[in-house]
């Protein structure tokens, strides 16, 4: 066995006890101090496709699962708003710090009915099939500069002068540069804050709303419509991004 395929085999193993449902207590140290495997040195388009998505999944997983337990919080203080129960004081201040985490504005009425709307529509999972397929087009199944260099696997920016690398093809005039992240976990984090919180995606947060009213799975194929202003290719971005989804539609089922 070659070099490539125990590595693949170590991330397909620590992919696996990710998804029992005891998840260990350390699982996000583990996550972030995955070894990353050489996606270039990868011939083989199956064998990097699986390695990519072995590497990536347990970051999503760990972070799906970070958002379920604030909405499952926001929920709770929605039950107790409807059966005529006020918050206590430690749950007020817990409310307060992901009100501040997800920008959302927490005014002098605290915990509302229309705070809770606010907050739920952002505080949600996002389906793994979209983001590991985005991961997947922005970093060049984690062969670009910024993946490897930075950890970038989504194409985040940033606006502070040495805060990530600059890019080589940057416009006259342009400042920002591609941030850089200590672990490929802390990139999956940005992108899922981003995608939560940024104007730009209020549409595919409305598309994950309606899914949830209707009773509907999450659905990353319709939820990639939202994603139309995350790149200047507009509707071409979302229909590789649909198509990618459907592709490798069998790695899916495997986590």
């Amino acid at each position: 066995m070659n070099k490539n395929k125990v590595v693949i085999a170590a991330l397909i193993s620590a992919l696996m006890v990710g998804c029992g449902d005891t998840p260990n207590s350390d699982e996000s140290v583990n996550v972030a101090s995955l070894s990353k495997p050489n996606f270039s040195a990868m011939t083989d388009v199956n064998e990097k496709k699986a390695a990519f998505f072995a590497y990536l999944m347990p970051s999503v997983k760990q972070e799906n699962k970070r958002v379920t337990k604030e909405r499952d919080f926001l929920l709770r203080i929605k039950a107790e708003l409807d059966a005529g129960k006020s918050p206590d004081s430690e749950e007020i201040d817990h409310a307060r710090r992901l009100s501040k985490m997800y920008s959302v504005s927490f005014t002098g009425d605290g915990v509302t009915d229309t705070w809770l709307s606010h907050m739920l529509l952002r505080v949600d999972v996002l389906p793994k099939e979209l983001v590991l397929s985005q991961a997947a087009n922005e970093s060049a199944w984690g062969t670009s500069r910024f993946a490897t260099e930075g950890n970038n696997y989504f194409g985040q920016w940033c606006y502070r002068k040495g805060c990530g690398l600059v890019p080589l093809a940057r416009n006259e005039g342009s400042t920002h540069e591609v941030a850089v992240f200590e672990s490929a976990y802390r990139s999956v984090n940005a992108y899922f804050m981003n995608v939560n919180r940024n104007s730009a995606y209020a549409e595919l947060r409305e598309l994950r709303a309606a899914q949830r009213r209707a009773g509907k799975p999450i659905e990353g194929t319709k939820l990639a419509e939202g994603l139309i202003r995350y790149s200047e290719r507009g509707n071409a971005y979302v229909t590789e991004i649909q198509a990618m989804i459907k592709h490798n539609n069998k790695y899916w089922s495997q986590g």
